[in-house]
């Protein structure tokens, strides 16, 4: 973008106005010294280049000065530069992906539920390295630390019930997604950990995991899913399909508060989807990354170039008028 340090000096362009304005009123004017009979034979004569070109010097001059004045505004390239500097977290989102997940008690269900809001919490967070792990009877991890949403959306769609062993290994999944942070370098370092059950596997134990998490300087926020009360839950029957029936629903709320308190974070209750959008705006709120944005201009100074054309049409002028259309004094 071209920009004048000093827009005023244009207005000395109006200077063109009456400089055009003589040249047309002394041509029309005219100055011939020369007395001849009859001017009849000089109508018929060939009119040659040099005649179409006999007010070049005057545009010329024209032109150079219209330059000269253009570079005293001084036109200068302003370019806009921005640098963004930002501290990101790092976040494991650690998904319970074991068959009570299943339960229709949220629409669809709660593994379906739970994959979009964390879809649009994935997307909300750009700048941040996020890793997903899931967990049933154990754990394994489903995408580590990135950047590249597209790759962890695919990876998030890809979650679903019945691809590990059944059961709720609690302490296992934070434990696994706690391994993922362990060499993180980044000043802030968050677990989610999303789960409808109750810890029925005892490799690790989920206090035993919060201590840990606690000693490398991670922050865990617990989410407890499921209605309360009764909930439909797929059993399967004798045949091999899967039918719906109501279960009490039991989440161990002591331990996820208890695992939230000891890290510094929080814990949630999501009784619906809705209440779970509400959980996952509340953490985005919470986990603020740190953006520091850095705009400055530079401007390149292109009067030179204005000033250089201005002496080549001066040049250009003084040649074509002494040279080529040289006149009698």
């Amino acid at each position: 973008m071209t920009h004048f340090a000093s827009p005023h000096i244009l207005w000395l362009l109006l200077v063109l106005v009456p400089m055009v304005g003589g040249y047309i009123y002394r041509q029309r004017r005219g100055g011939a010294t020369i007395r001849i009979s009859t001017v009849g034979a000089l109508g018929q004569a060939p009119r040659t280049l040099r005649y179409w070109l006999r007010h070049l010097p005057f545009a010329l001059r024209t032109v150079a000065v219209a330059l000269i004045i253009i570079a005293l505004a001084r036109p200068q390239d302003v370019e806009h530069h921005s640098q963004t500097t930002s501290e990101g977290i790092d976040i494991m989102l650690a998904i319970d992906v074991s068959g009570s997940m299943l339960a229709r008690d949220f629409k669809p269900d709660r593994i379906t539920a739970a994959r979009e809001v964390a879809g649009n919490f994935i997307v909300d967070r750009r700048g941040d390295r996020m890793g997903i792990v899931v967990f049933a009877g154990e754990a394994y991890t489903q995408s580590p630390l990135t950047t590249d949403q597209p790759t962890l959306l695919t990876m998030l769609g890809q979650v679903e019930s019945g691809l590990i062993e059944d059961g709720t290994a609690i302490g296992t999944g934070l434990a696994t997604a706690l391994n993922r942070l362990r060499e993180s370098e980044a000043k802030s370092k968050v677990v989610i950990l999303l789960t409808d059950g109750v810890n029925n596997r005892t490799t690790i134990a989920p206090l035993t995991a919060a201590e840990i998490a606690k000693k490398l300087g991670v922050k865990v926020y617990t989410i407890g899913v499921g209605t309360r009360g009764m909930a439909p839950y797929p059993v399967q029957d004798m045949w091999g399909d899967i039918t719906y029936q109501p279960m009490q629903v039991e989440i161990d709320e002591e331990v996820l508060t208890q695992i939230a308190e000891m890290t510094g974070g929080e814990y949630f209750r999501a009784t619906d989807k809705s209440t779970l959008v509400e959980v996952y705006e509340r953490i985005n709120q919470l986990e603020k990354s740190e953006v520091e944005v850095t705009e400055f201009t530079t401007y390149n100074e292109r009067f030179l170039l204005y000033l250089l054309a201005a002496l080549a049409a001066l040049v250009v002028e003084f040649l074509v008028a002494q040279l080529w259309l040289k006149r009698i004094p």
